[in-house]
């Protein structure tokens, strides 16, 4: 039996990974670790919540030792969007948080640590098509530099400690049930919100930008696959690739108008626009498939059916 905690349930990811891993183990069995975002009501309701900061380490030690945790996952992070406004609250944080989680699991003998990464590690010397699993890691964003420095440090602990620690690098995530907080693929999200709301968008990035992109529940499966797959089948550990789909943002605006036709959209590229330029176009994720059977389940048509209804039932609920 896993004792999880989640770090950072309160964000886009963590918020959905931790309702499913509750599904899966039991809501007694994973705790919801939120530093000052207010928890959704799901999130109360379907185990427990605690507050959590992951440069707290003595209140990690507190909720580790109350609940008796073996695995830690840390959604915690400062953003690239968010990030490049404040550096330095970057580096503390996604480095220095994820640290006291690493020592802290050493310290506890703890079963798994998970850290996601980002495509985020990679940068505008890296191949931009079909972006190798093990290819140049030079990022311009200081998002990217915690993400590199987090995979090296998760594979340190691996290999000096023995530890099973694990992680993937994830696409541009989509998702209708948290908003995003201050990525750069945020506008992936804004668009179908702006789309049933005002049926017009602006968007930070142009026309032509092409990113690897995820829909959420494909990106719970992979994060959940990851954390059950067989240790010893691993050939990386804390850096995989993750794709499912790669697509423009004018794409993103013809497959939001098969369903609303008469959607307008259009484009003030800001600070945004130059990381987007310097992240892949799309991501080979042969190892992630071999090593763990990865297999995501969503192409963009999909996503965007399924996106527009959810958020029109929201809207027309008054809940946006």
């Amino acid at each position: 039996m896993k004792n999880i905690l989640v770090v950072g349930s309160a964000g886009q990811i963590g918020s959905e990974l931790t309702l499913a891993l509750r599904n899966i183990y039991g809501g007694d069995q994973v705790v919801a670790g939120v530093r000052k975002t207010k928890p959704s009501e799901k999130l109360l309701e379907t185990g427990p919540c605690e507050v959590v900061d992951a440069l707290d380490k003595e209140g990690l030690v507190s909720v580790v030792d109350k609940y008796k945790v073996d695995v830690i996952i840390n959604m915690a992070a400062i953003l690239s969007g968010t990030g490049e406004k404040n550096p330095m609250l970057a580096w503390d944080v996604n480095m220095n948080g994820l640290i006291n989680i690493l020592e802290l699991a050493r310290e506890r003998k703890m079963k798994q640590v998970l850290v996601p990464s980002s495509i985020a590690v990679f940068g505008p010397t890296t191949p931009v098509d079909n972006t190798p699993q093990e290819t140049i890691l030079k990022p311009t964003t200081i998002y990217g530099v915690t993400k590199v420095a987090g995979e090296l440090l998760g594979d340190y602990y691996v290999k000096k400690y023995g530890m099973d620690v694990r992680g993937l690098r994830y696409p541009g995530i989509i998702s209708h049930e948290t908003l995003p907080g201050g990525g750069t693929t945020d506008y992936a999200v804004a668009i179908y919100y702006e789309a049933i709301k005002n049926k017009k968008y602006t968007c930070f990035v142009n026309e032509k930008t092409r990113l690897p992109m995820m829909y959420m529940p494909d990106c719970l499966k992979a994060t959940i696959d990851l954390m059950e797959a067989d240790f010893d089948k691993l050939n990386y550990h804390c850096d995989y690739n993750v794709g499912a789909m790669d697509f423009t943002v004018a794409e993103m605006a013809e497959s939001i108008k098969k369903h609303i036709p008469d959607f307008e959209i259009s484009y003030e590229p800001d600070f945004r626009q130059d990381i987007a330029d310097s992240w892949p176009n799309s991501v080979d994720d042969s190892a992630a498939r071999k090593d763990w059977g990865w297999k995501p389940d969503y192409d963009l048509d999909a996503m965007t059916e399924d996106m527009l209804k959810a958020i029109g039932e929201k809207h027309k609920k008054g809940l946006i």
